[in-house]
């Protein structure tokens, strides 16, 4: 068998198989290139899945095959891919509004109407302050934690709404309410433990259903106005009076004071002046009696006006004074003629 026989049924056997036996270099390279891309693609795709960033006012929950964990420090975090997952919370302070819509502000008249304890209607409005305080129970403790709060929220306002007069709530109450809502819901979120903390809740606005109620609530509200800048005034005038009124009763009782301490002063002046004539008087009871009846007379006859001497059978004459004096010109003459003498029986 020549050579040339030989070739041509080696090159015949290689094209009955197909050639398999040499593949073509080109569908090689084609095929490990894509194999590159996928890797690459894989690679990035892992590495911008497994890092995450917590910001100052958020705190993640990192789930490890539905085993959730509480990530609360801020800043770069990693994970692992397909297998952990990240859940971020905003723990920064939020609000819900209750009786009125934040958006369209309308009132909301199923959540706003109330009953007082006078069995007042009346519209009361809230506003719920809260924050997410553990973000593992806000996520897995209940479905909707925030519509749990808004639930405990309505039923502690119409429990104590329900339990003051419909003035305390229109006007002075407002405060008392405000603390004593706050602590009844603070006691059901801790026993509901859904990880949610109330900040605060305030009464946005409180009025009468009606019109014609609000109006009457209007002059009863302007009447307790008028009550309360009357009883101003009156205290401003008792205050100003009270200073001059304590020094008028300070002047009173001094001057009783000085009128007591003189009149005592004037007792025990008598006094010693009468132990004194007692004195005399035992030493020299005759003479003390006849000084005493002439200082007595000496007192006694510059008082005199008329002179009565008795006459026989009983006959009294009486004489003016005036004219033994010389004092005559200055006396009525009617006066001198209307004396005439009196008999006595």
């Amino acid at each position: 068998m020549n050579g040339d026989s030989f070739r041509n049924r080696r090159n015949g056997f290689q094209t009955m198989n197909g050639g398999q036996n040499n593949p073509p270099t080109k569908n090689r390279s084609a095929g490990l290139f894509a194999g590159i891309i996928i890797i690459i693609f894989l690679l990035i795709f892992l590495l911008f899945n497994s890092a995450y960033e917590i910001k100052e006012q958020e705190q993640a929950v990192l789930i490890t095959l539905g085993r959730p964990q509480a990530v609360t420090e801020p800043g770069l975090h990693f994970k692992i891919p397909l297998i952990q997952q990240v859940k971020k919370v905003n723990t920064t302070i939020q609000g819900l509004s209750i009786g009125y819509n934040t958006g369209s502000n309308q009132v909301n008249e199923d959540e706003s109407l109330m009953i007082t304890s006078d069995f007042n209607f009346i519209d009361v409005d809230f506003y719920v302050e809260y924050r997410y305080s553990d973000p593992v129970k806000a996520m897995f403790a209940s479905k909707n934690p925030l519509e749990i709060l808004r639930n405990i929220s309505q039923s502690c306002i119409r429990t104590v709404i329900g339990s003051y007069p419909v003035d305390d709530v229109l006007t002075t109450g407002k405060n008392e309410i405000q603390a004593a809502i706050r602590e009844m819901i603070l006691e059901r979120l801790e026993e509901h433990d859904i990880g949610v903390q109330l900040v605060n809740i305030t009464i946005q606005d409180s009025e009468p259903p009606t019109v014609e109620v609000m109006e009457a609530f209007k002059a009863v509200e302007t009447a307790k106005q008028g009550k309360e800048t009357a009883l101003n005034n009156a205290n401003k005038y008792r205050n100003e009076q009270l200073p001059s009124a304590q020094a008028r009763a300070d002047g009173i009782i001094k001057d009783a004071e000085a009128q007591k301490t003189e009149r005592i002063n004037e007792a025990k002046a008598q006094v010693a002046r009468f132990n004194a004539m007692y004195a005399e008087y035992i030493k020299n009871p005759a003479i003390t009696k006849q000084r005493m009846f002439y200082e007595t007379m000496e007192d006694v006859l510059p008082d005199l006006k008329i002179l009565i001497e008795g006459g026989n059978g009983g006959v009294q004459t009486i004489y003016p004074l005036e004219s033994f004096t010389g004092d005559s010109d200055n006396t009525d003459s009617s006066k001198a003629a209307d004396l005439q003498p009196s008999d006595e029986p």
